[in-house]
């Protein structure tokens, strides 16, 4: 499959750290039963996810690194971690709590506004909660070739260990949310995280392809992967359905629009549909380079980010892209509002908050 691109950051600032195989293995540790770790060089080292958690920005990255600000960007404060796993993203349901997720299939979770964190989740867990899951699944539906199938995946999962990493995540409140991953990894809670249901069999994704991203638009909750895929909530059936779209390159992000969803991903494609998750539509945001993040703003404008940095910015219909300059210039992950007219900014080189061009 497809290299995801979660991973090419953290691969490539881990290929200039190692040294040769033997003392690489010797020196192993396992992320999930080693804290992060205090760096001075936190926010300005590789960092992948973004949010605003009322006041204060929040920021996730290599190493289990998190960093909170609560003077606009002025300054960043390192949190308490206790793995050091990379983190892919980052979600705030309100000012206090929120979650993080990344690799080891690793879900943390605060109560304070990002200062510190706990583990809820991990691949162990994934796994064993998965092969239960689909065990009784198929105990209750013996002829049900596809659920044998999912079986069998998920015991080889478990085989391969907590390498699969959680991409992306939404929260609807402080107790209803959403987590997905790599090879059709998705998971959600009615508790605020105490517990989590697989819902691996719930998807119109016979490939297993991987889930890079979800959100809300509108009514409509999506899930968007590789190879097209575009996934939109059945309240009815209580699956994720496929919405077939022209692109068949992967889609790295979603994000709701004025007028419906917005989905996007390689070589600077982007996709609007109404709010059904239909009639799409090419938009044109002027990005060359993979799009990696999106940011709504309150007057209905849509931010987009591609990886080498440049910024499109949408009329507040959210359509008619135009590039605009920010400042610092820097390679992105990601982007979040920052309030006041201000966004954040994350990639390779850490946080930076800058000010939105005035016109």
């Amino acid at each position: 499959m497809q290299v995801m691109r979660t991973t090419i950051l953290a691969l490539a600032a881990m290929i200039a750290t190692l040294g040769s195989p033997l003392a690489a293995a010797a020196a192993f540790q396992d992320p999930l039963a080693v804290p992060a770790q205090a760096s001075a060089l936190a926010s300005r080292s590789l960092l992948q996810g973004v949010a605003r958690a009322g006041q204060r920005l929040v920021a996730v990255g290599q190493r289990g690194h998190i960093v909170h600000s609560t003077d606009g960007g002025a300054s960043w404060q390192q949190a308490k971690v206790p793995v050091s796993s990379d983190l892919t993203a980052v979600f705030f349901a309100n000012e206090r709590k929120g979650w993080a997720v990344g690799h080891d299939g690793v879900i943390l979770a605060t109560t304070d506004g990002g200062l510190n964190w706990a583990l809820q989740f991990d691949g162990h867990r994934a796994n064993d909660r998965l092969i239960q899951h689909l065990e009784q699944r198929a105990k209750d539906q013996p002829q049900a070739a596809d659920l044998k199938t999912l079986l069998d995946e998920a015991r080889r999962y478990k085989e391969q260990g907590a390498d699969k990493p959680f991409l992306g995540l939404w929260f609807a409140d402080e107790n209803n949310g959403w987590v997905v991953g790599a090879y059709n990894l998705i998971f959600r809670t009615a508790d605020g995280g105490k517990t989590w249901e697989p819902w691996f069999d719930r998807t119109d994704n016979p490939k297993l392809l991987n889930l890079y991203g979800i959100a809300q638009a509108g009514d409509g909750l999506y899930v968007v992967g590789e190879s097209g895929l575009v996934m939109r909530l059945d309240p009815t059936s209580q699956r994720f359905l496929a919405k077939p779209t022209p692109y068949k390159g992967s889609f790295f992000g979603v994000v709701g629009s004025p007028s419906g969803v917005l989905v996007f991903g390689l070589r600077g494609n982007a996709y609007a549909g109404d709010a059904t998750g239909s009639n799409w539509q090419k938009v044109e945001a002027g990005l060359p380079a993979t799009i990696v993040a999106a940011a709504a703003l309150p007057d209905g404008a849509l931010l987009l980010a591609d990886a080498s940095g440049r910024v499109a910015l949408s009329s507040p219909a959210g359509r008619d892209f135009k590039p605009v300059v920010l400042k610092p210039a820097m390679p992105l992950a990601g982007i979040a509002d920052a309030g006041g007219g201000r966004v954040a900014l994350v990639g390779p080189r850490g946080v930076a908050v800058t000010a939105l061009p005035s016109n």
